[in-house]
């Protein structure tokens, strides 16, 4: 059967400037007048007690550091029992890790904060461990606590010994600031000697990493500003005698005092000579 053939039409475009697409034609943008911008109002970073203590302090002056002290006292408006902290800004260079602070201090008078410690030592030391001021001895089922969450501690003290052992939940405890370290003296082959001192008070001075900072408590406000001043001076001998070798030009360079929310008092260095 033969094949019927289509004959094919053919299309006639009349006009063929009408196939071509023509760009939209956009209006011409018109610049509205600008509305003026609401004033922002600057948030208050301090409540109404910090307002009201903050006047007595001169923050272009630099005092003394017994009448710093006093004022970091009297410009707490804490309803507890405040902190009295001291600050330093150190010339240290922190890309370099030879230039890092970490050490420790028992300050004379304590720092009035009271922490539990876990001690994990050997048999023969469990004794003396308790006697010097131990609130807990650990051993496997305590580790097996901590990999489970059970944090009831503010400091851990090891034997070198148990180190193997507390590696199991260094995954824990080192994001807290707890794994025990040779640097911090919380591992030591005379862990009683480190609890006693603990027990006492002692800091540890640790500069920060990203900034030529070092933080520490001195105290407490129901301390006497005697009290206060001694406990300041020795830290303040550690961490000159902590200077990194090579550190170069003026190491403290600056240092305030202040109550636990309470504002800064800069501290004449000239005083502390």
């Amino acid at each position: 059967m033969a094949k019927k053939k289509i004959a094919k039409k053919e299309i006639k475009i009349e006009n063929p400037e009408a196939t071509e697409i023509k760009p939209k034609e956009v209006a011409p943008k018109t610049s509205a007048p600008k509305t003026e911008k609401k004033a922002r109002v600057k948030k208050k970073e301090h409540g109404e007690s910090y307002e009201k203590v903050k006047v007595k302090v001169n923050k272009d002056k630099f005092y003394a550091i017994g009448e710093a002290i006093r004022l970091a006292k009297e410009t707490s408006y804490a309803k507890f029992d405040a902190t009295i902290e001291a600050h330093f800004n150190l010339g240290l260079d922190t890309t370099k890790d030879d230039q890092k602070i970490r050490t420790t201090v028992v300050p004379p008078h304590g720092t009035g904060k009271e922490k539990k410690i876990l001690a994990f030592v050997p048999l023969e030391s469990m004794k003396a461990a308790k006697e010097a001021g131990a609130d807990i001895i650990g051993d496997e089922a305590k580790i097996d606590q901590i990999a489970k969450g059970v944090i009831d501690f503010d400091v851990i003290v090891a034997d070198p010994s148990f180190m193997l052992k507390l590696s199991k939940v260094a995954k824990i405890l080192g994001p807290k600031g707890l794994m025990p370290n040779p640097k911090s003296g919380t591992v030591t082959s005379d862990p009683v000697k480190a609890i006693g001192e603990l027990k006492k008070g002692r800091v540890e001075l640790r500069s920060e990493t990203s900034a030529p900072l070092l933080h520490t408590l001195i105290g407490k406000k129901s301390f006497e500003d005697a009290a206060l001043l001694e406990n300041f001076i020795t830290i303040f001998n550690a961490l000159k005698s902590a200077k990194p070798s090579k550190t170069k030009g003026i190491f403290i360079q600056a240092v305030s005092v202040s109550a636990t929310m309470g504002p800064g008092v800069k501290v004449d260095l000239t005083s502390l000579s």
